[in-house]
């Protein structure tokens, strides 16, 4: 998951073919239009005629000139009125650019731009595999049926269905609320109820409406912050790079909390993570096996109370799904 310099470099080569794109495409265009309007050559020599005089004057110390400004509007308009004349769009000669925010760099005004954090987090997704995970693990392929109907769950008082119907409503309320308040979930039970599942979709939601998720296992994320403390050959710009997305992306999620190497650093590092986020007001889901008496013995009791005041706990009750489908599979 840690950003090289080679796997940027091969992010920002997209950004060079989506400039070299748009170049070809407003050069064949330009072509087009003198061949059709030989006056529109002239044209564009007057406007560049006056922008160099335009910019003289402002390098002299002169004021912005009024008059000049005018005149390359109405030179401006005059090339839109002979485009339309002549069968084309009015904005036939403007770039066409893929993020107008960016203009297809990358960054505005020496910061990455939302497009770029956007490749970034599909290209860690494309190393993991999840894009492909996502296809089939979304909300269009959950199915309430799994989730037993025929008996209560004494920790919750509701059988199982009637439970994941409700932890639905609260995710729904998650999702349609995750621009103006971001939240944060704790989905806790057995191993195989869905809980995985659950968080998939909830990335897959997120991803479709152009926020930054990041899904690591508790393993990986301890991996890669363990990179970012000891490893001494990867430059800082690359740890921070791997770093940054930890922290603040729109949501992070933390799949299988407790099978990781538990130690000091971990606990340390657990709680960096979960703080600072809160701190930056970004959503993170954590889900685990582990009960909330374990979770209390296993990490700090800071950690433990961070996790209780500032999540939604979500208990998951049922049978395990996984071996449910082996079964019916067989």
């Amino acid at each position: 998951m840690v950003l090289t310099n080679s796997q940027y470099e091969q992010l920002m080569s997209k950004y060079y073919d989506k400039q070299l794109k748009t170049n070809r495409i407003m050069e064949r265009r330009l072509q087009e239009v003198r061949d059709a309007i030989p006056d529109m050559l002239s044209l564009d020599r007057q406007i560049r005629l006056l922008s160099y005089q335009h910019a003289t004057d402002r390098l002299a110390g002169g004021s912005d000139s009024l008059e000049l400004s005018a005149e390359i509007q109405k030179i401006t308009d005059k090339k839109k009125e002979l485009l339309t004349a002549h069968g084309f769009p009015a904005d036939y000669l403007k770039p066409v650019y893929e993020c107008e925010d960016c203009q297809d760099t990358g960054y505005i005004d020496g910061a990455k731009c939302h497009c770029f954090e956007k490749e970034i987090v599909r290209f860690l997704y494309s190393q993991s595999n999840l894009q492909d995970i996502l296809e089939h693990e979304n909300f269009s392929h959950f199915n309430l049926e799994y989730y037993p109907d025929d008996y209560t769950e004494e920790a919750t008082g509701e059988t199982p269905r009637d439970n994941m119907r409700n932890i639905l409503e609260t995710v729904k309320s998650f999702l349609s609320g995750f621009s103006n308040t971001p939240g944060n979930l704790l989905l806790y039970g057995n191993t195989g109820v869905g809980k995985t599942f659950l968080t998939n979709c909830i990335a897959k939601e997120l991803l479709d409406r152009s926020y930054t998720v990041v899904y690591l296992t508790s393993l990986k994320l301890f991996d890669i912050l363990e990179t970012y403390k000891f490893d001494r050959e990867l430059s800082q710009e690359e740890k921070n790079a791997s770093i940054s997305y930890i922290l603040n992306s729109d949501l992070l999620i933390i799949d299988d909390l407790g099978t990781e190497l538990n130690n000091s650093f971990t606990s340390s590092q657990l709680y960096h993570c979960i703080d600072t986020r809160l701190t930056n007001h970004r959503s993170t889901i954590i889900s685990t096996n582990l009960s909330f008496d374990d979770l209390r013995e296993r990490y700090s009791e800071r950690i433990f109370s961070r996790i209780t005041s500032n999540y939604t706990l979500l208990k998951i009750t049922g049978d395990d799904i996984r071996l449910k489908k082996a079964i019916m599979q067989h």
